[in-house]
């Protein structure tokens, strides 16, 4: 079974009037800012996730946020699923438009509306890139934590809709823990806040149910995040290991000795050399892994803790620890991590992504038992990720062209990403549940779990119309998958 969930599989779905819904476009937007015609769509087929693509039937780009209810009140009215889209970066098909739907593009709503240092807070459109906001307050002394690989292109919004993390997300923690409030749209255009600038906020936390919800719930039009001063001193670490389990107990090792880095990340040696002969970082391209490890804070603090995580990472094994010579070093050290996935992509025809997180403590199992499975489906595999939260981005490749392939990957995907069930953790870290992890959702959860999943959507989107397909499976989907996993060959013993 495919991995791709198709909402026709669940009953029929509704032929929207084109011609009609275009005339009702036209009335609030220009022509160009509706796209009709197949070669203008055809850019926004897929989001990241380049192996599943569906055309939708109109691409909508509003300039203002009233334009946007305009296009959710039509929709509304006339049942046309809407789905929404920042940058286009996401991985896991949650901006994967609706045949028969509206895609509602957001990257012209990229203002910075306010920056307020003294509150330490900056209000942002949805469609502002991640970096651009840290740019902007870099003169203050401020910056925005989260920093996911794409953060020169990501958008805000996309960020929020999937809880990205990034690098430095081990310290300063993911989206939701960097976003004081957000406006909101509902499905049929009202406007609503949900958090508060202040500490706390009375009621449900809407605000933290909202933040991840992939587009299924609102749409968002403005986010209140976070700034943080820049830490006066960063040190970053690069350790050398002869063995991948030894890179993986380190990891432990180091959190279990009180220290917590502002990044902490691992490549195992397919990734290290792709990204040597890529950006030339200064890997060591014989390593079976490397860990780069960042500590940042006051001058005392980051120099104890230098000692303390070098004479770890010793102790684990490291054949070398490298201590970056200056802060061009330092960027260098980490401009070669966020190019690891372009990097791939250079040395495989193709390659697919997987985000899992897992316990740390089972880092080292975890990365035995992948590679069984790489050499029991004949895929090679990058090892890429966030190794002081666990979040695991492996890549498997393969070539597109070949037929059958493909399918040996979705297979060895699920394997990876129920592996990381099985071992206490959860089938995503940031890139979310999207159409590409519904089958794991069958297994991460029960029934009982699904129905208060779909209870949650119906109290925000009675009819289904907010990215239909996406991020809750249906029980009959769950039954069929979880029958056709029983029936898999146990690889695990």
């Amino acid at each position: 079974m495919s991995q791709l969930y198709d909402p026709n599989l669940d009953g029929d779905v509704t032929v929207v009037d084109k011609d009609l819904l275009v005339s009702r476009l036209h009335q609030y937007m220009s022509t160009d800012l509706v796209l009709t015609v197949l070669e203008d769509k055809k850019p926004f087929e897929c989001d990241g996730l380049s192996a599943y693509c569906t055309v939708p039937l109109i691409v909508v780009i509003p300039e203002t946020v009233s334009q946007v209810q305009s296009v959710l009140r039509t929709c509304y009215e006339m049942r046309v699923p809407v789905v929404t889209r920042g940058s286009g970066t996401g991985l896991s098909s949650g901006a994967l438009p609706f045949e028969q739907g509206v895609l509602l593009v957001m990257t012209k709503l990229n203002r910075i509306i306010e920056i307020d240092i003294n509150n330490r807070i900056a209000r942002v459109e949805p469609g502002i890139a991640n970096l651009a906001v840290s740019e902007a307050v870099a003169e203050y002394g401020f910056y925005y934590a989260p920093d996911p690989s794409s953060q020169i292109a990501c958008s805000i919004g996309g960020n929020v809709s999937e809880n990205a993390g990034g690098v430095h997300c081990l310290k300063y923690g993911l989206t939701v823990h960097n976003v004081l409030s957000m406006e909101v749209l509902s499905v049929s255009g009202e406007r609503y806040t949900v958090g508060t600038d202040a500490l706390d906020a009375p009621g449900f936390d809407l605000l933290a149910l909202l933040i991840g919800s992939e587009g299924m719930l609102g749409i968002v039009v403005e986010i209140t995040v976070k700034l943080l001063p820049k830490p006066p001193q960063a040190k970053a670490l690069l350790a050398a290991f002869d063995d991948v389990k030894k890179g993986g107990e380190a990891v432990a090792a180091i959190i279990a000795a009180g220290v917590i880095p502002g990044g902490l990340e691992m490549m195992d040696k397919i990734a290290i050399q792709a990204v040597e002969d890529f950006i030339h970082a200064g890997y060591p391209k014989d390593a079976a892994a490397i860990l780069l490890c960042e500590l940042d804070g006051d001058d005392a603090t980051v120099a104890a803790e230098l000692e303390t995580v070098t004479a770890v990472l010793k102790r684990s094994g490291a054949i070398e620890v490298r201590v970056a010579k200056d802060e061009a070093e330092r960027l260098l050290f980490w401009a070669g991590r966020k190019s690891a996935f372009p990097a791939v992509g250079r040395i495989s025809p193709d390659y697919y992504c997987i985000d899992g997180t897992i316990p740390r403590r089972e880092l080292a199992n975890v990365l035995q038992k992948m590679q069984d499975y790489s050499e029991h489906y004949q895929l090679a595999v990058a090892n890429v990720f966030h190794a002081g939260d666990g979040n695991l981005h492996p890549l498997i490749l393969f070539d597109a062209n070949i037929p059958g392939e493909f399918d040996r990957v979705e297979e060895m995907g699920a394997r990876i990403l129920e592996l990381c069930i099985a071992v206490g953790g959860t089938i995503t870290g940031e890139h979310g549940v999207g159409r590409e992890k519904l089958n794991q959702m069958a297994v991460q959860f029960s029934d009982v779990e699904i129905v208060q999943f779909h209870s949650i959507k119906n109290a925000f989107d009675t009819n289904g119309l907010l990215n239909p397909g996406k991020g809750i499976p249906t029980l009959a989907r769950c039954r069929e998958y979880r029958v056709l996993k029983s029936r898999r060959v146990d690889l695990d013993g």
